[in-house]
């Protein structure tokens, strides 16, 4: 099980925010979100939103740290990437 976070520069709501992916399957992002304590109603098309303040937390619990970028590409290529505006 792999799962990938990237650092927390996305602003929202006042903080910031990292995002929580799998390249594997939704079943085992949600699966590691929930031993991670995160909510379900993080969860956002493709990944959950992590507020800066777990980050540490997400990579203590196995997640790897890796760019927005790489992030990105690889559920993308896995097949999971739900992007917001279709094309």
């Amino acid at each position: 099980m792999t799962v990938y976070i990237d650092p927390p520069t996305w602003p929202g709501h006042g903080r910031m925010w990292s995002h929580l992916v799998s390249d594997v399957s939704f079943d085992e992002l949600h699966v590691f979100a929930e031993r991670l304590g995160a909510p379900r109603r993080a969860f956002e098309r493709d990944h959950y939103d992590i507020p800066s303040h777990r980050y540490e937390d997400a990579l203590r619990a196995g997640a790897v740290a890796i760019g927005s970028k790489e992030l990105v590409r690889r559920i993308t290529e896995a097949g999971l990437r739900r992007p917001k505006h279709p094309r």
